[in-house]
């Protein structure tokens, strides 16, 4: 972002309320930039804002993306601050449903309704709240970051719902990259982390080697102040380039 907007920024973050997309509101707040920040835990938002406003400016909306009010309240709270300059498109679903224990279902099996949430929620929802967006984003010269993952280049067993919802995202993300000469928008695959979503794929199972959220953060912020071009990215490849 241009320096004489430092004291401006706002990044809008959703799926804010725990695990990356937390970690990378935390970061940014302690960076100064002003949150408006989203998710579907309003217990656990609610605890997240009260942190984050120790640093910084930040509001808080709970709410889910696939819901066309939700994203027009994030628009126009967005707007009301000043102006979205980033986008960190991070919720995301792994099924549809709550897995309850149960491992992942194959396609074959995998019940419509979760397949129809799967691509709201990791796909639509992005999507729309981007378009919503995109005017903020453009007047200042701003970035969306859309949350990957390696299950959208390679088939995983039981991935196919989420991959399949992920690989489109990257592909719309492509285009959109494409189409906006004003808005850098990346891709980024942060690869396997210690999370809620990640240990509910492998429900009994030890995921403890599994490196934490905030080990990639500094992939994020170096995409941030480099601003290489519009494309997809692996935490691990950022992280790397970086040294």
């Amino acid at each position: 972002m241009n320096e004489t907007q430092n004291t401006a920024r706002i990044a809008v973050v959703t799926g804010a309320s725990r695990g990356l997309g937390l970690e990378l509101a935390r970061a940014l707040a302690l960076r100064g930039w002003q949150l408006v920040i989203t998710g579907r835990g309003q217990v656990e938002l609610a605890a997240a804002e009260t942190e984050l406003a120790v640093h910084t400016k930040v509001l808080a909306l709970a709410g889910s993306v696939v819901d066309d009010d939700h994203r027009e309240r994030v628009a126009e709270a967005t707007a009301a601050l000043g102006g979205a300059s980033l986008l960190v498109n991070n919720a995301s679903t792994l099924t549809g449903y709550e897995l309850a224990g149960a491992k992942l279902p194959g396609l074959a099996e995998h019940p419509k309704a979760g397949l129809l949430e799967t691509f709201e929620v990791n796909v639509l929802g992005p999507l729309v709240l981007t378009q919503l967006l995109l005017p903020q984003l453009r007047a200042q010269g701003g970035a969306v970051i859309n949350l990957s993952s390696d299950a959208a280049v390679e088939a995983y067993a039981g991935w196919g719902a989420y991959g399949a919802s992920k690989a489109a995202l990257d592909q719309a993300s492509a285009v959109l990259a494409r189409e906006e000469r004003l808005v850098r928008v990346w891709s980024v695959d942060p690869g396997d982390l210690r999370t809620r979503m990640h240990q509910e794929a492998f429900p009994g199972e030890n995921i403890s080697d599994r490196p934490l959220p905030i080990t990639v953060v500094p992939a994020f912020l170096g995409l941030l102040e480099s601003r290489p071009a519009s494309g997809r990215y692996s935490a691990v490849g950022l992280l790397a380039d970086g040294e």
